[in-house]
């Protein structure tokens, strides 16, 4: 395997430099979700070409993009946040994130501007994995999982550098690895 450390609610998953499936090139997934039912996350590093307000015509201020959260009801929008302070609701993940929470409250606080572009993030879709198959691609090197990591990069928006970012985070043993070429047939 990349590394040994296991997945678990609140960890990094790290793509390997050449995956092959365009869902998950170069992508950070955070784990909401790791259990007997399997596994829930987003990917962090992945934005997409409609911002909030385009999606919800009630929240006419919000100019926050909405990333691509995985292959998984790409029809459904979901949010991660690091604002419990204010919309005191939520799935605690750790690291003083939140999966969700009230959406009625939430939209009274975007349209107040009560919180920034730098504490909370939305997604359309989602990833997910059965149980043990994460695994299982795990255990083939699709993933690297990283358990320590700064909380800011969870609201980046660069995606190629937030890839970047969380592989040299894991320490000089990985760092050659985010300067591969994203084809090694063009090298």
């Amino acid at each position: 395997m990349l590394n040994n450390i296991k997945p678990k609610t609140g960890r990094l998953l790290i793509s390997e430099p050449f995956m092959a499936d365009p869902n998950f090139k170069r992508s950070v997934v955070l784990l909401t979700e790791h259990g007997d039912d399997g596994t829930v996350g987003y990917i962090l590093n992945q934005v997409g070409n409609l911002m909030l307000n385009d999606v919800i015509q009630d929240l006419w201020d919000a100019k926050n993009y909405i990333y691509f959260g995985g292959p998984v009801a790409a029809d459904t929008l979901h949010f991660i946040h690091r604002c419990y302070d204010k919309l005191q609701s939520g799935e605690p993940i750790g690291n003083g994130l939140y999966w969700g929470g009230n959406f009625e409250t939430l939209k009274i606080l975007l349209n107040t501007n009560a919180i920034s572009a730098e504490e909370i993030k939305f997604f359309m879709g989602y990833s997910g994995w059965d149980h043990g198959q994460l695994d299982r691609e795990i255990e083939q090197n699709a993933w690297m999982v990283s358990d320590t990591f700064n909380p800011d990069l969870i609201f980046s928006n660069d995606d190629e550098k937030l890839w970047r970012d969380v592989i040299v985070n894991l320490g000089p043993k990985y760092a050659h690895i985010s300067n591969f070429p994203v084809d090694p047939n063009l090298n």
